[in-house]
């Protein structure tokens, strides 16, 4: 008989109530929210993400505790069904030195486990996890083995998951995601039957790793199609006039396109005969020792960054009407492309982009919950229920 603790059954099973940690400025707790749930606490070190956070939401409850998490003891944080954790992904990416889990940043998500294993008996059934895809090769995948294997030895059975924000909006975004789940048993090491296949959500590596990985306390669940996206990069675009100081001079504008490659330049010029204005995104990078301008002309933004250095500032392009113009993308096109379309902008230019550029994607948080996180509540009241039958009937 599986062994249960009073503690089991001390909290609402159905209750959609969360605690996220690198909390960010809240685009996690609104993609949360549009499917239900409500925020009991927050917790990120960056004050100028919290002053966006309590500037957009204005809670008349103060539950955003800013700190360090590796300083944050575990019974500060109430009990709550789910947690979730966008730790920093700077050292994971491919885009950073690649220290992993070990480095100064990503680190935190030890941070994250020691306070959920603090929590002890309080600890949340279900915890949600979110990083780039860079986290399953880091290491060559002892990271991510890693983290995994820590999730279960608190005693979570874990899922994983890809999804590219580009099916919900104009914006190349791809993100791992990991779901734990509180097993109602101590014995997590037992031996389970992986039966798996590859998917549009769990892709050839990542199908691998699984397969690959039996020592893992998996817990797979099958999900519905992603959606086709509905909008466009055109769609996003903040209307600005053409005298505005946003766009670029023509010295300016010059310079970058004498940076793009000829096949991206026969493709503006093309545009720019149209009666229409088309839009396109670039990127600079070092190609062969040059600067160079990528140019993006799928009807999709490129990723969202931290604007730390000059070649992280998107470039927004539009061609048409027999003219070129060029300036960077805006604070509102940022949120509009992270599906947070109404989130309050601040009189800080780098300080939105960081935050946006820092952040999840509202509706892809959404769908996870409609999806996953919402029918695992439903899944986890009837064990539990049906556990509690079992006890009471010995």
């Amino acid at each position: 008989m599986p062994s249960i603790k009073k503690s089991d059954f001390d909290i609402k099973k159905d209750s959609k109530v969360f605690a996220e940690f690198f909390a960010g400025i809240g685009l996690m707790r609104m993609g949360l929210e549009s499917a239900g749930w409500k925020i009991a606490y927050a917790n990120d070190i960056d004050p100028a993400k919290e002053y966006m956070y309590r500037r957009h939401f204005e809670d008349k409850q103060d539950h955003f505790h800013l700190g360090d998490i590796h300083q944050l003891p575990g019974d500060a944080v109430p009990k709550v069904m789910l947690a979730t954790a966008s730790f920093p992904c700077t050292d994971l990416s491919h885009a950073g030195r690649r220290e992993g889990l070990a480095g100064k940043q990503s680190s935190a998500f030890w941070g994250f486990v020691r306070v959920l294993d603090e929590m002890g008996e309080n600890k949340p059934p279900v915890i949600l996890l979110e990083n780039v895809v860079g986290f399953l090769t880091s290491q060559n995948g002892k990271d991510f083995h890693s983290a995994l294997s820590s999730l279960n030895e608190l005693g979570y059975s874990v899922d994983a998951f890809i999804i590219d924000a580009s099916h919900f909006v104009p914006q190349s975004r791809v993100r791992l995601f990991i779901v734990g789940r509180l097993e109602a048993n101590e014995n997590i090491a037992e031996e389970k039957q992986l039966s798996f296949y590859e998917s549009e959500i769990r892709p050839q590596k990542l199908a691998n790793f699984i397969c690959d990985h039996p020592e893992i306390n998996w817990n797979i669940k099958s999900l519905p199609n992603l959606p086709k996206r509905k909008s466009q990069l055109s769609d996003i675009i903040e209307d600005m006039p053409d005298d505005s100081e946003a766009w670029w001079n023509e010295e300016r504008v010059q310079y970058l396109l004498n940076q793009t490659f000829e096949r991206h330049r026969v493709l503006l010029d093309e545009a720019k005969k149209g009666t229409e204005y088309t839009y396109f995104t670039a990127f600079r990078r070092i190609r062969e020792g040059n600067s160079m301008a990528e140019i993006r002309s799928d009807g999709i933004a490129g990723c969202l960054r931290t604007p730390k250095g000059g070649s992280a500032r998107q470039i927004l392009i539009r061609a048409g009407k027999k003219g070129i113009s060029v300036r960077l993308i805006s604070p509102r096109e940022c949120a509009r492309l992270m599906g947070a379309d109404n989130y309050k902008i601040t009189d800080n230019i780098n300080r939105d982009l960081f935050g946006f550029g820092d952040a999840v994607c509202v509706p892809v948080v959404t769908w996870i919950a409609k999806h996953y996180l919402n029918p695992l509540l439903i899944e986890i009241k009837e064990s539990t229920e049906n556990l509690k039958e079992v006890v009471n009937a010995n």
